[in-house]
């Protein structure tokens, strides 16, 4: 079987630094995962498989429906979910995610106390701020791992906007930094897009070099400067293929909820 992103990104982790985590956990985040289930699901109710592991709680996840199988060695129930929908939800009663146990080298125990602080970084919200911008400029000294983080979430995104630069910017108050534009952003899309980049910053560790977030029409004027003089990032507006929605989990605007 392939290694899955999961699985590199806990090498690196296993092998790495503090960075090598942030990235281990942005992968774990944005993963479609699948939660071993103690009986069939009833309506929005599930009722999640937990093993004990030194007094705590750990919900039984894996990357694979094979690893679920393999692990399981049965036909059994499961919840197909993001990473993200299963942290907001274990966070809430204190039990931890097993990963893959036993089954891939990305077997992991990742404790309540860690789901809980993941919980907490995910629910932090951009600041809005009112400054005008005095001159674009080419992005500099922009880390590799931020711009790697940020052509990963931007893949998540795909078809939410025409597209989007990366540019220097200066302020009229003489603030200096960068600028994450987007263009003709799908309405009632813009919280979602800045929060993506926001987790960008986190889990690259490049939370010392923070980037702005502004939304224009494609016939604003500052579109021509940007695509002059900014990084235009890949942004294709080609559509995702529709998840499945008949599996508990799998509809974000009903997240599912424990027994």
């Amino acid at each position: 079987m392939d290694e899955t992103p999961l699985d590199l990104a806990h090498a690196a982790m296993e092998a790495g630094d503090d960075t090598a985590r942030l990235r281990f956990y942005d992968r774990l985040v944005d993963a479609e995962l699948f939660m071993l289930l103690a009986s069939e699901s009833s309506g929005d109710l599930i009722e999640p498989q937990t093993v004990l592991v030194e007094s705590e709680s750990y919900v039984l996840i894996f990357d694979l429906i094979d690893r679920l199988a393999e692990f399981k060695r049965s036909i059994s129930p499961f919840a197909a979910m993001s990473g993200r929908a299963i942290i907001n939800l274990l966070a809430r009663q204190g039990i931890g995610i097993g990963l893959n146990l036993g089954v891939a080298p990305s077997s992991f125990l990742l404790p309540p106390s860690a789901v809980k602080w993941l919980s907490e970084t995910l629910a932090s919200r951009p600041e809005e701020t009112a400054e005008r911008l005095q001159e674009l400029r080419p992005p500099q000294s922009v880390p590799p791992a931020l711009l790697s983080a940020l052509d990963a979430k931007l893949a998540l995104a795909t078809g939410l906007a025409r597209g989007v630069y990366l540019a220097g910017v200066d302020y009229d108050h003489g603030r200096h930094g960068h600028l994450m534009a987007f263009v003709d952003a799908r309405p009632g899309t813009e919280a979602a897009l800045a929060q993506a980049v926001s987790e960008a910053l986190i889990f690259s560790g490049a939370e010392s070099a923070p980037i702005d977030v502004a939304f224009f029409a494609g016939a604003d004027p500052i579109v021509a400067r940007l695509d002059r003089v900014g990084l235009r990032l890949d942004f294709s507006e080609q559509k995702q293929a529709e998840r499945r929605r008949s599996a508990p989990g799998m509809n974000p605007d009903q997240p599912p909820k424990l027994r």
